[in-house]
């Protein structure tokens, strides 16, 4: 049997604010809301319930979630929990979901925009290839603390030269 790729279906956020979050990201981003916020009860006799459940343990109550799409059919799912907590500080060295990758072209319109709506620019924006290539990159933040970074051209596009 051959091993193929996997695609990528979806993506979950913690956020403090459901709507908040879904108006941002719907704003910022332009992605498409295709499940408005929905409030998640700690139960045992509903599937979703359940589900939850078997992954969070027991004690969490409630929750609000959304779902949202890109452009290129990759989900977003916001999670709104009740003790959210913002982390202190950017802990990238522990193990875990480090950041997500947007593309868009206009990386300096897409940075603008961002802080204009409560985010936060983390670096300037830099070129991968100086002089080489035009494809450039930054790390920003959303309102809610959830880092990611932007990229001018595919991730092919900017890897395929190989090392740095």
């Amino acid at each position: 049997m051959k091993k193929f790729p996997k695609t990528f279906s979806h993506i979950g956020l913690s956020v403090p604010d459901i709507d908040q979050a879904v108006s941002f990201y719907s704003e910022v981003m332009g992605w498409y809301l295709i499940m408005k916020p929905t409030e998640i009860i700690e139960d045992k006799d509903t599937a979703i319930g359940q589900m939850c459940i078997d992954v969070l343990g027991t004690g969490w109550e409630s929750f609000k979630i959304a779902h949202m799409s890109t452009g290129d059919k990759i989900g977003i799912e916001l999670f709104a929990f009740k003790k959210n907590e913002r982390p202190k500080e950017f802990d990238y060295w522990k193990t875990g979901t480090f950041h997500f990758c947007v593309q868009d072209p206009d990386i300096e319109g897409l940075v603008k925009k961002i802080v204009e709506h409560g985010g936060k620019q983390r670096m300037p924006i830099r070129e991968y290839y100086p002089d080489e290539k035009p494809y450039k990159m930054v790390y920003v933040e959303d309102p809610f603390g959830v880092i990611f970074e932007i990229y001018t051209h595919s991730y092919e596009l900017t890897y395929s030269q190989g090392a740095y």
